[in-house]
């Protein structure tokens, strides 16, 4: 029988953590620190995670601000705003929610913040620092947070085998390069890979980021592994992982459930993150 590795007992030692140092900020600079979060439209899903973001950021103590434009705001426009925020000194950090409108360029965007500043650590310099193995730049969120849970078992990374499944620029890939700066031997699988079972039945730390509910069954996991199941899959029953947790549980050696395992990682390492910025 596995351990359940409790993403919101780890995600309220990190919000903990940071909610200390953005008092300190405060009481040594005389202002919050500041994280804007920019929404455009009003996709459901979208609301409810700006208002995670949000009630977050009250409790750790640091400034929200929020702005919404309408769906029909051009690409010019934002990335006008985004130059404004850019160049406000009550602003620590910058998130605009994907997914965006259609006819506008969602990298354009990101590369349109400040990368001291881009609290969500998307914006191609913070991806080229982590993939060159540099300390000081952005850690994208949900891949600084599987790092944190990983920890939190015990389980050292260094030397381990590690498989990610899928290649996603928001989680497959910098996961991929944290955990090799973490000194993981690292085996990225996708689509297109052939024999799938062979390499995640190797895998001793095995990530799974394809977005289809139970797609790793328990038959693909080696016994005792550490499992960090990254999907969030909503059908008419409910919310599910990539991975068929009630099976999985018996055979890995430590697992995430879904919901309550990266989900919350990922709201507390924005807040890490925006708070890292202004202390910089």
């Amino acid at each position: 029988m596995s351990e359940m590795i409790d993403g919101k007992a780890v995600a309220a030692r990190v919000k903990e953590a940071a909610r200390i140092r953005a008092v300190e900020f405060e009481r040594a600079n005389g202002r919050k620190i500041g994280l804007a979060v920019v929404r455009v439209g009003d996709d459901p899903a979208s609301c409810i995670y700006v208002r995670n973001k949000i009630k977050a950021c009250e409790q750790c103590g640091v400034a929200s601000y929020t702005h919404v434009f309408d769906e029909k705001t051009t690409q010019a426009e934002l990335i006008d705003f985004l130059g404004k925020l850019n160049a406000d000194a009550n602003v620590d950090g910058i998130l605009v929610q994907l997914p965006l409108p259609k006819h506008i360029d969602e990298r354009a965007c990101i590369a349109a913040i400040s990368p001291q500043k881009d609290a969500d650590g998307f914006n191609a310099v913070n991806a080229g620092k982590l993939f060159l193995g540099e300390r000081d730049g952005v850690v994208a969120c949900t891949p600084r947070g599987i790092i944190e849970l990983i920890r939190s078992t015990g389980v050292s990374i260094a030397g381990k085998h590690a498989v990610v499944v899928g290649r996603s620029n928001i989680v497959g890939k910098p996961i991929a390069a944290l955990l090799l700066n973490n000194d993981a031997t690292v085996t990225v699988c996708h689509s297109k890979t052939q024999d799938l079972r062979e390499y995640t039945l190797s895998a001793d730390i095995l990530v799974v980021a394809v977005g289809k509910k139970h797609f790793i069954t328990a038959d693909m996991i080696k016994r005792g592994a550490v499992v960090i199941d990254v999907g969030m899959n909503r059908d008419e029953t409910g919310l599910y992982g990539d991975v068929d947790y009630e099976n999985a549980k018996d055979v890995a050696g430590h697992i995430t459930p879904v919901p309550g395992g990266v989900g919350p990682m990922t709201v507390a390492m924005l807040i890490s993150n925006t708070v890292d910025g202004a202390c910089k």
